[in-house]
């Protein structure tokens, strides 16, 4: 059964609607100092206000921690509370635990020191359009606001208890089996992410040479099972995709290599060949941002696909990016079929 302790969270997260318990408001205070402050994070250690970087990592830690607490949280309710008071208080929870998902990679993400301190574009929403209660000001705090209504999806039928984490790329990530690169061979993450390891290395290799730093990993028990990859000037990543990393990818590929293999190395090696579609101009100027997603089959909670979307949005949109557009085969029924879940 469940613990005092918990019982005790899940009374704190839903105290009442505009005034939250200590671990709600826990939870608020962090991340509201944590998206004021992220501008210290990047300071050099010689700086007179060096001190700005220990502190605002040591609350980002206290954040993950809670973030980490209410996602054992959301597994724990489903594991073992009645059906009666599953069904009533799951939606709830599991709104929570997609929020909290988004939310804790993107401060993971703020904390990178790979990448420019972020400017965050903070936007008042119409009192109409924001949700009451813990959720409604979590939402409120990520760059993407109200926006990620765009992909509300009811609960699921059949609650999951499968625990999940959402993380910015790792450098061990770009590594396959014996230590080789894996922004050109779909190997170690990328091999992970599907039955079929040619597709992930199609379409994540070019983000992982010329934009990891908006490349996000969802993990499951059984290890990573989703991606999100973007890049915040997609005019100027294609031209670098097409001039430099395609080219060296077809040399050390030759259309021969694929002779006599298997019929996805063969499909892996043309799709490389292929000249790239064009995007045109007008799509360019309103879309600025080029986005990809995917997640393996065993993933079925659409939840866990929502909080990757929201978090590669909160990255682009924190650093200044006003709309994403994503590339996407007339052929290919997964991907397809995912966005359209998607929403």
């Amino acid at each position: 059964p469940l613990t005092l302790e918990e019982v005790r969270m899940l009374v704190e997260l839903f105290y009442l609607p505009y005034h939250h318990g200590a671990l709600a408001q826990e939870l608020l205070e962090h991340f509201r100092w944590l998206r004021a402050n992220s501008l210290s994070v990047g300071v050099p250690a010689t700086a007179p206000d060096a001190c700005g970087g220990p502190r605002w990592r040591g609350r980002a830690q206290s954040f993950q921690l809670l973030c980490a607490r209410t996602c054992r949280l959301h597994s724990r309710f489903v594991s073992t509370a009645g059906r009666a008071l599953l069904y009533d208080l799951h939606p709830y929870l599991w709104d929570i635990r997609n929020m909290l998902l988004a939310a804790s990679a993107f401060v993971l993400w703020l904390g990178c020191q790979s990448i420019t301190a972020p400017i965050l574009l903070g936007r008042d929403a119409e009192p109409w359009a924001r949700r009451g209660g813990l959720f409604g000001e979590l939402q409120a705090l990520l760059p993407v606001g109200n926006s990620c209504d765009l992909f509300y999806h009811p609960p699921p039928l059949f609650p999951s208890s499968q625990l999940y984490l959402l993380r910015p790329l790792l450098p061990l990530d770009k590594l396959g089996h014996e230590g080789q690169s894996c922004s050109e061979v779909p190997q170690g993450l990328q091999a992970q992410l599907s039955r079929a390891p040619a597709l992930p290395g199609r379409l994540l290799g070019s983000f992982l040479s010329l934009s990891p730093e908006y490349t996000f990993v969802l993990e499951d028990e059984g290890g990573p099972c989703g991606y999100a990859a973007g890049a915040l000037h997609a005019e100027g990543f294609l031209q670098q995709r097409d001039s430099s990393w395609l080219p060296a990818i077809r040399h050390k590929y030759p259309p021969e290599l694929g002779t006599g293999g298997p019929a996805l190395g063969q499909e892996a090696v043309l799709f490389f060949h292929a000249e790239p579609l064009a995007v045109p101009q007008p799509v360019l100027r309103r879309f600025p941002s080029l986005v990809q997603l995917g997640t393996a089959p065993r993933v079925l909670d659409v939840g866990a696909s929502r909080s990757l979307a929201l978090c590669l949005l909160s990255a682009l949109r924190a650093n200044g990016s006003r709309g994403v557009f994503c590339q996407v085969s007339d052929a290919d029924r997964q991907q397809l079929s995912f966005y359209s879940k998607l929403g």
